[in-house]
Formats: C-alpha cells, structure tokens, sequence
C-alpha cells in the first residue's frame, strides 16, 4: 500500500538559471540543424559563465562539409538566445558576449551502430545504453505531480510579466519550491515556499535599493493568483529571496552546463530518474525519445483508467533496435494488472528508436521551447511540439488489455 500522509517538496528554475541557458542554446542547436536536415545527429552541449558562451559536441549531417558552413552562424544563434532570455547585465549580455564554437563531426563508431542497414537485414539503433523512466498521476489535470507543477507554473507567471514590462525590477535568474502536503494521498495544501528571484538593486537610479519584503510585495500577488485555491494558508512558510540581495545572477554569478537540471526537466523526484539529460541530444538518442515515450506511454495508461499512477522503465543497448525491457509499476492503484499493462504497451506502440520518432514525430525543430519549466505537463502544440503529452493511445490500449 502507498503511502497516504507526507509531505513532497519539488523544484523549478527559470530560463534565466545558468544551466538552462545552456540547456536553451544547445536545443536551439538541435533546431537550427533538424530545420535543415531531419534525420541530422546532434549531440550539443554548452558552456556558459560570465561573458562567455562555449558550444561543443558532435553532428552528424548527409554531407559533412556543411557543418564548416554553419561555423558562422552559431554566434548569433547563441546571441538570440540569450537575448530572448533578457540577459543585458554587465557581465552577461547578449551582444557583447564571447561564442566559442567547439562542433565537430559525429563519431563513425557511433555512427556504425546507429545506422541501419538494410543490406545486412540491420535495423536503426539506440544511440545508447540505458533505462529511462516514464511518470503519470491523476493528482492534477496535466497528470504531473502537483509539486513540480505548480514549481513551473509560478516562475512562468512571473517570467511572463518580466517580458511583458509588467514587472521591471525582476531579472531572468529565478528559482522555486513547493512542498507540499498530502493527505489520504491527495495535495491537500503547502506547508512552505520558496521564491528566490534575481532583481535590479534599486527602484529608481538613486532610489531605495531593494529588500526581500519588497521583492516579496512584488511576487506574492502573482504566486497566489497561480496556486489553486485554499492551497496556501496561514500556516505556510514563505522564504522570498532568503539570502538577501540577489542582483549578481545568471552565468555571472555560476556558471551553467547543459543537463545539469534532470529532475527539473522530469517529475521533481516524484519519480524514478534514469540519469540521461534531454538537452541538446536528437531523437535517435534515447535518452530523450525514449523518455518521452514512457512518458506518453504512462499519461495513456493513466487516462485509460488502468490505474492512478503508473511508473515505466523502457532499457535500451547502443546498436540494439528493440527495448531490453518494459517495466510497470501502478504503486499499488491498478486497476489492471501490471504485467497485462506491460503485454499491452508492447502491442499498443513500436519502441524502437524509429518507431517512437515516427510515432511522436520527433524529427522537427520542436526542442527549443522544451528547454525551461519543464518537458511534461505541457500541452501539445499544433506544429507536433510536446507531441508526447497527448492521449490518443487510450483506446488502442484499452483494446489491447
């Protein structure tokens, strides 16, 4: 029997924390690329720290030499990026930044075991070893575990009215925490938060500088409007920028890598965590694909009715077209058995790294926005991005149980 009373806190970061600069930069690389070549490998990770940007990694493209074409344009690919985020402090600003450029050419060993080959009788490959975990809940209407949920939620509130020139003395470095209390195994309230957000150091040039409580005066309204009602109370503990003055922020006060944020892009430690990042990384790697698919896969089963929450666990081998292993676990809330779910999943959808890219339609330049708040919850978009988050396998499920 699961557990019915505790207490599970989760975390988000904004698009301006370091690391998911870098995320953003080596997805819109991963764009930039699949824009022009569908089927191109990219493997890119991203470096950043104060004015300094250093993108690396591997592509593999139909003719190699086009890589030498794209050298040019990566400085302004890194710029806009930076610039969309609203980076224009001293020591990080999107036009006076530095770009090194470290791409190269994919690994022919990669290659090999990648590729399919239809003379030997060769399908595609995985990209890579491992196992990547799917998660889905009926504890909210995006089936996402309410703490992650409502981490994101809040820092895109206050991201969206930074932007807008809503709110001018927020800046892009942000983070959050909920934790929140459950009660018979449902999110009853939050016991505490926590809101740490870069700010201007002033109200006015030569004005008053900034505390906490204002700072606090300015999210407050925006973090109650995004929760759901009777959710915070007068038991909850607010922590709103609880060092202090928070004006040094971004890649010049920590520098950022790319897939650093695992269990932000994921389920908030709600659930299991294969270990891979998204980031940067095409469909053929399964790091990614893969992980969307479990995804996909459990958002079905729990819609479906066959259970309140489902945990999948997909294992794969580089080289290896088909997974080693489908693993269910409904925690105690199926209403089908776990080993019938399994049977039905394999029926229900091709898991091979190409069945899943066609099944989902992954090989299009959808990875950029995927790149902060998160890479589930989210609602399909029309052009197939978040294509992993709809629920048109219900029925085909259901007839396969």
């Amino acid at each position: 029997m699961a557990r019915q009373n505790y207490t599970l806190a989760s975390e988000s970061v904004s698009e301006g924390h370091p690391d998911k600069v870098c995320d953003r930069i080596s997805d819109a690389i991963l764009d930039a690329f699949l824009h022009e070549e569908p089927e191109a490998r990219v493997a890119a990770e991203t470096f950043a720290t104060t004015n300094r940007v250093v993108i690396g990694g591997e592509v593999g493209l139909s003719d190699p030499d086009k890589l030498t074409e794209w050298k040019d344009r990566m400085p302004s690919l890194v710029r806009e990026c930076v610039r969309d985020i609203g980076y224009e402090q001293d020591k990080f600003h999107w036009r006076t930044l530095e770009v090194t450029n470290l791409l190269h050419e994919q690994s022919a060993h990669i290659a090999q075991g990648v590729d399919a080959n239809a003379e030997e009788g060769k399908e595609e490959g995985a990209g890579d070893q491992g196992i990547m975990f799917g998660y889905a809940t009926n504890e909210t209407e995006e089936m996402m575990p309410a703490p992650i949920q409502f981490s994101h939620a809040i820092l895109r509130r206050l991201a969206e009215v930074r932007k807008n020139g809503t709110e001018k003395l927020l800046l892009p470095d942000a983070k959050s925490q909920l934790s929140v209390v459950y009660r018979d195994g449902k999110a009853s309230h939050i016991s505490s938060i926590v809101l740490s957000t870069q700010h201007e150091q002033y109200f006015a040039p030569g004005g008053k500088e900034l505390t906490p409580g204002d700072v606090r005066d300015i999210v407050e309204p925006y973090i109650r409007e995004t929760l759901p009602d009777g959710w915070l109370t007068d038991e909850t503990v607010w922590h709103v920028n609880p060092t202090g003055t928070f004006v040094i922020g971004g890649p010049d006060g920590d520098a950022g890598l790319t897939g650093r944020k695992i269990i932000v892009d994921t389920y908030g430690g709600a659930a299991p965590h294969g270990g891979g990042a998204f980031s940067g990384k095409d469909p053929t790697k399964v790091d990614r694909s893969a992980a969307y698919a479990a995804r996909y896969l459990a958002k079905n089963v729990v819609a479906a009715g066959m259970a309140e929450r489902c945990t999948i666990q997909l294992s794969y081998a580089i080289g290896v077209s088909r997974p080693l292993s489908i693993y269910v676990d409904c925690h105690g809330t199926d209403e089908v058995a776990p080993a019938a779910i399994e049977k039905a999943i394999g029926k229900s959808m091709d898991l091979s790294p190409r069945g899943i890219r066609e099944h989902l339609h992954l090989n299009k330049p959808i990875y950029q926005r995927t790149a902060a708040y998160g890479h589930f919850g989210r609602a399909p978009d029309a052009d197939g991005g978040f294509s992993w988050e709809k629920l048109d396998l219900v029925d085909k499920l259901k007839r396969e149980v």
